[in-house]
């Protein structure tokens, strides 16, 4: 199977692969209230067009292949309409948005604080977002921990696979980035090559408040009210 399509159909929820061997199912977890990306990225533009083409040749070793499916898995989260909204709501609102610190984390990543990325992703799973569990699963395939891998592979089965409930889609929002950025992202994955943020975008993240310092995460930042404006003028 192209790596790719079986990287959208966990991104979309649809049936999973099946696994790789003959580890029992995971049994499912209590209903939880899940909101679940369809990330179907925007028509590139025309130059961007071109270069997005067939997904390129399966990589050499394991976290090779792992590295590039989880950018490729990045740029659709950040691609997602509703990636800028639930990014804001996750810095103005008092209450948990897994969906938030999901696109939080994958922003995280992509300034190369892996640990941070980290933190969000496991908090995002654990409030239920089976989309954060496996780019988990990817990100521990990357680092070469089989182990963790295949445990948060396992929780992103048993999330996907749980009861919930269809939430009501807002209307049309603002990107999180622009356009150029987006797509620029998605070719860049397409490509083989490393996915990355523009230099203000990531002087915007940089400049993010650590709000603790983790034994395990190492400096844990919070997104700010006036972070998705920053990133929606970033180019």
């Amino acid at each position: 199977m192209n790596p790719d399509h079986r990287l959208l159909s966990w991104l979309d929820f649809g049936p999973p692969p099946p696994p790789g061997g003959a580890e029992e199912r995971p049994p499912r977890v209590p209903e939880q209230q899940v909101r679940v990306y369809h990330c179907t990225p925007h028509a590139a533009p025309a130059p961007a067009a071109a270069r997005v083409t067939a997904a390129p040749s399966p990589f050499p070793s394991e976290h090779e292949q792992a590295a590039h499916e989880l950018d490729l898995a990045i740029a659709l989260v950040l691609n997602s309409p509703e990636a800028g909204r639930s990014l804001r709501l996750l810095a103005d609102e008092d209450r948990i948005h897994p969906e938030g610190a999901l696109v939080f984390a994958c922003l995280l990543a992509l300034t190369d604080r892996g640990e941070a990325a980290q933190f969000w992703w496991q908090f995002a799973a654990g409030s239920g977002s089976p989309t954060a569990a496996y780019l988990l699963h990817l990100h521990h395939l990357r680092l070469g921990e089989p182990r963790d891998a295949a445990y948060w592979r396992s929780q992103s089965e048993a999330l996907a696979g749980a009861p919930r409930r269809r939430p009501v889609r807002p209307g049309p929002t603002a990107p999180l980035l622009p356009d150029e950025v987006r797509h620029e992202i998605l070719a860049r994955c397409h490509e083989g090559l490393g996915a990355r943020l523009p230099l203000a975008a990531e002087a915007a993240l940089n400049r993010l408040t650590v709000v603790a310092v983790d034994e395990d995460f190492g400096e844990i930042p919070q997104p700010s009210t006036a972070l998705t404006d920053q990133l929606a003028a970033a180019d």
